[in-house]
């Protein structure tokens, strides 16, 4: 890349693009302005790849460009907004696959949800993206003894989260406490941290086990942003083509200033270049009056397409964890900066199926989903769990298991999306389990029975949240 080499930034493309476009989705919640914050990532990764002396940081510092471009990105009041990108390899599960996997996600969620914004984007980048603390540190702009000191707490805050988790997903009815605490799942920012509380200091809790999760298997049924397949094209076109000089110095001025390390110092949210970008002006009385200013950027969502999507309640990060982002050029009128720049690249939006390969085996791409919220800091939430703005129904059909040990009860999803799990079952019988299903889905649920028939034409039921519950005929 120093020496100018076209063949340099396709290889550097095909093993960091699929990563860092998902990444940026994950912090704008709109593939659109994804897009081009990972063209303008990699313009200014060319035009300023002197500045950075240590070859072996090359991933973390196209990171930390990214970051800065986002950070940017979201404090446009021009940005474009509502278009999420679909899921890799979201179409290459069947039905019960998909089911098993967004019960597994919904378990992810509820444990993320309990973390801090910069706990979540922490986490989300050393598990998945395979950053370390060194890499951290300068795309936080933050000592390297603080980024390992914010890795280890996040680990031990995510481990107690996740047996937290757990406790309310499988051990719920050994204590009064736990269903009060857990009324929906995946759980809310503010039940998942009240509910860890609370395991730390009861005793019942405490005495129960849960099965340790390294936090790459945990976060690895996170949501993955599938790249557009044609934006290949238009990034190496736009980083090399000679009639777009002006436009990628113009783009790498974004990338300013750097740290004496060569990283570019974190985004600072109201500066002189982002105030560049305040579009639209009109002229009032004489005066050039800027219409509108800073428009608040939105947050991720407890990481649906995230965590990096994550649980938002600070901005200092999902995941997470639903929104978005494409900002206006910068105007003329009486600036200094930089010429205008095209910030909508001009590669559609459609999923590349089979994203290219890369030095990060343990981001196989699946899947992703997120919420949003204005960030208050220049650190930024990543996505968090998904809570559907259109519910649906959860239509409950009973089973008969004659003299047989199980039946399996079927739910049916009317009327919209629901997110459902088992709260209860009768004496003599077993069952559980949770999950998702997308309008018109269905799924069954195994339900056992304890003991032998020593009666006959028995009857019990299995409750179900939301509100319903399944009659169950045995023996």
């Amino acid at each position: 890349m120093r020496a100018g080499d076209v063949i340099a930034l396709t290889e550097v493309y095909d093993t960091y693009a699929p990563f860092l476009f998902d990444y940026c989705h994950g912090l704008l919640r709109d593939r659109v302005e994804a897009a081009g914050a990972l063209r303008n990532t990699l313009i200014m990764a060319r035009e300023h790849v002197d500045r950075l002396g240590e070859p072996e940081r090359l991933r973390g510092w196209l990171y930390a460009l990214a970051r800065k471009e986002c950070m940017r990105r979201r404090e446009s009041p021009n940005r474009h907004t509502g278009q999420e990108a679909p899921e890799a390899g979201d179409d290459e599960l069947d039905e019960e696959q998909h089911a098993r996997r967004e019960e597994r996600r919904a378990l992810a969620f509820s444990a993320l949800a309990a973390l801090s914004g910069r706990q979540r984007e922490a986490i989300d980048l050393a598990a998945r993206h395979e950053l370390d603390a060194v890499d951290l540190a300068g795309l936080f702009g933050i000592p390297p003894e603080e980024a390992a000191r914010l890795l280890d707490e996040t680990e031990e805050d995510l481990a107690n989260a996740l047996n937290a988790a757990l406790i309310a997903q499988n051990h719920w009815e050994d204590c009064p406490s736990v269903p009060a605490l857990t009324e929906s799942w995946p759980l809310t920012t503010q039940a998942a941290r009240s509910l860890t509380r609370h395991v730390a200091s009861c005793a019942i809790c405490g005495s129960r086990d849960t099965p340790p999760l390294p936090a790459d298997r945990l976060l690895a049924v996170l949501p993955i942003a599938a790249i557009p397949g044609d934006l290949r094209l238009d990034v190496l076109t736009a980083a090399t083509a000679a009639d777009r000089a002006d436009n990628r110095h113009a783009i790498a001025a974004y990338a300013e200033p750097f740290t004496m390390r060569g990283w570019p110092e974190p985004y600072e949210s109201g500066s002189p270049r982002s105030r560049e970008r305040a579009a639209p002006k009109k002229r009032k009385g004489g005066l050039l009056v800027a219409v509108g200013g800073a428009a608040a950027a939105i947050a991720l969502a407890a990481v649906g397409m995230t965590v990096i999507g994550g649980s938002g309640d600070e901005s200092s990060a999902v995941v997470a964890p639903e929104s978005p982002t494409a900002a206006g050029d910068p105007s003329g009128s009486g600036t200094q900066g930089p010429p205008p720049v095209s910030d909508s690249p001009s590669a559609s939006p459609s999923a590349s199926k089979s994203p290219s390969k890369s030095p990060s085996p343990s981001r196989t791409p699946t899947t992703r989903r997120p919420t949003t919220q204005p960030p208050r800091s220049d650190h930024d939430d990543p996505p968090r769990p998904p809570r559907p703005q259109h519910p649906g129904t959860l239509q409950i059909n009973g089973c008969d298991m004659d003299r047989d040990d199980a039946c399996t009860i079927t739910l049916t999803a009317v009327g919209g999306p629901v997110s459902w799990r088992v709260t209860g079952a009768s004496d003599g019988l077993w069952a559980r389990g949770s999950g998702r299903l997308g309008q018109g889905q269905s799924t069954g649920v195994r339900v056992s029975r304890d003991g032998g028939c020593w009666l006959v034409n028995q009857e019990g039921s299995v409750s179900f949240s939301p509100g319903g519950a399944a009659s169950v005929e045995y023996c």
